[in-house]
């Protein structure tokens, strides 16, 4: 996941632990495999085959589920979650500290857009050449959400699983306590936002302090903006709760894409949420709350 991933769990013994948790890291193991950009012999670099050539190709079951749910997102966001718009990063360097050619920019942005495909389940058709897709929007979420349900498909009652941040409950702790899960701060790596209590459900949080640069005293954040191609700016941080991970981690991320819009936005799900701007301002129902949800 390219990520640090951890999974605690409450057995009766450490051996059915250790043999639930192998079973829940297989599955992730296997959507990785899957679904990375990385690997050449993975399904999406297939994908990303026939996209480069403008052709059509026939997904499988697990995969339409995924389109479909990137569907909506686009669909909800106003077409700024829009799973086409990974190309940009091919402009974005973050390691060089230099901004990109607007030209370059604008060259990517022709050959993304999710108006640009047509997908109707089984088949999935891409409407010109060059494009490519990225999941790593809703992947790591989903394989948090699975990992989980697996879990407890085995009997297991407590535990949770955190693939770099996005977290997945299974129940409260063992002894009925709830967890504890900190929210990093955006701007002090050694302090949190906040610590929230959480007897079940999943806590995703995007923002700018992950993968960025400094030019000229701009931050430039990997946060795209499908229609500009730039990064977004106003909010530094947002983290939502749900009862599932995927739903917790594409919300905070559409809230960031939304930019002055998104607090309100949030406002509009009624899903707890807590969110910080550039200036240090803070919102949201999860400020300064003791309840455990």
């Amino acid at each position: 996941m390219g990520c640090p991933c951890e999974i605690q769990l409450f057995a009766k013994t450490r051996t059915v632990a250790k043999k639930i948790a192998d079973l829940a890291i297989i599955d992730i193991s296997r959507l990785e495999a899957k679904y990375s950009r990385y690997r050449a012999d993975s399904l999406l670099s297939v994908i990303n085959k026939v996209a480069a050539t403008g052709g059509s190709i026939t997904i499988d079951e697990e995969t339409a589920s995924l389109l479909d749910y990137a569907e909506t997102c686009y669909q909800q966001s106003d077409g700024l979650f829009d799973i086409t718009s990974g190309i940009l990063r091919q402009a974005w360097h973050f390691e060089r500290n230099k901004l990109p050619d607007q030209n370059q920019i604008n060259h990517l942005l022709s050959r993304s857009g999710w108006h640009n495909l047509r997908w109707q389940a089984p088949q999935l058709e891409f409407l010109i050449p060059g494009m490519e897709l990225d999941f790593g929007g809703i992947v790591k979420e989903y394989a948090a959400d699975r990992a989980t349900a697996l879990c407890q498909t085995h009997g297991l009652e407590s535990g949770v699983v955190n693939l770099g941040g996005d977290v997945k409950l299974i129940g409260p702790r063992a002894d009925d306590r709830p967890w504890r899960v900190g929210i990093q701060h955006p701007r002090n790596n050694d302090n949190v936002l906040t610590t929230l209590t959480l007897n079940h459900g999943a806590v995703a949080s995007s923002g700018d302090y992950q993968r960025f640069m400094m030019v000229n005293g701009i931050r430039y954040s990997h946060v795209f903006n499908p229609k500009t191609g730039w990064p977004v700016s106003h909010l530094a941080a947002v983290t939502v709760i749900s009862d599932f991970c995927v739903i917790a981690g594409s919300a905070a991320t559409i809230a960031m894409l939304k930019a002055e819009d998104g607090p309100s936005w949030l406002e509009s799900l009624e899903l707890p949420y807590l969110w910080m701007d550039h200036f240090g301002h803070q919102g949201g129902t999860l400020i300064n709350t003791s309840e455990a949800f």
